[in-house]
């Protein structure tokens, strides 16, 4: 058992520090929704192209923060506050749907490491994760491989292959607008649609261009 434990820090530790420098070109959650198309009979799809934050739009990390993560760069990884507000909010049951509290540090960690979930052992990893990125990688490496990784629309993974997908341009090229257009999509990319967007995530894409303004990063 003792070994097992050792085994398991050592390697999780030396994961975390390789993929500091090296690009994460493929993700669990890649290969899960691989499966899932395969199992179900539709096309095989996989669009990801790695580039880094420099060869992104600026308003891109903005937009996410705006709409997902405003504290991101105050935080070590917990919100605390969301934290709260969340669970306060969820108590009521006044609301159909519940308010999440996940930071991009916790979603970047999800994403890269482990599955999707919402059991307390998977929950337990990405606490884990999550403070091991915050002290070994920093606030831009995190939102790199965020940026990257994260899924925004069927079989779409990171900016790169969304600005391709569905504004026919680069990372690089995208406006104010269409990042906020992919941001607003991101808690639910397989439902909502930066390429189509309804009503309602017009409506959203237009809020969260207005909290732009008031978000910053290195």
């Amino acid at each position: 058992m003792k070994w097992i434990v050792v085994a398991f820090f050592a390697s999780t530790i030396l994961s975390v520090v390789l993929l500091r420098f090296v690009p994460v070109f493929f993700t669990p959650l890649m290969f899960i929704r691989c499966s899932q198309q395969i199992s179900e009979g539709r096309e095989l799809k996989l669009s990801h192209h790695w580039v880094s934050l420099s060869e992104m739009s600026e308003n891109m990390p903005l937009a996410v923060m705006a709409s997902e993560d405003a504290r991101f760069l105050e935080h070590n990884g917990f919100d605390f506050k969301a934290i709260e507000h969340a669970a306060k909010r969820n108590l009521e049951g006044k609301h159909k749907n519940k308010l999440g509290a996940s930071t991009i540090s916790q979603q970047t960690a999800k994403n890269v490491f482990l599955w999707p979930g919402r059991s307390w052992v998977r929950k337990g990893f990405e606490v884990y994760f999550t403070a091991l990125i915050e002290l070994l990688w920093g606030k831009e490496r995190i939102m790199e491989v965020y940026l990257n990784s994260i899924e925004m629309g069927e079989g779409i993974y990171g900016v790169e292959a969304v600005a391709r997908e569905h504004f026919d341009c680069h990372a690089s090229e995208l406006s104010k607008a269409q990042c906020a257009l992919i941001a607003v999509t991101l808690p639910n990319p397989r439902r909502f649609s930066s390429k189509n967007p309804s009503s309602y995530i017009l409506r959203r894409q237009g809020r969260i261009v207005r909290e732009m303004r008031y978000v910053t990063f290195p």
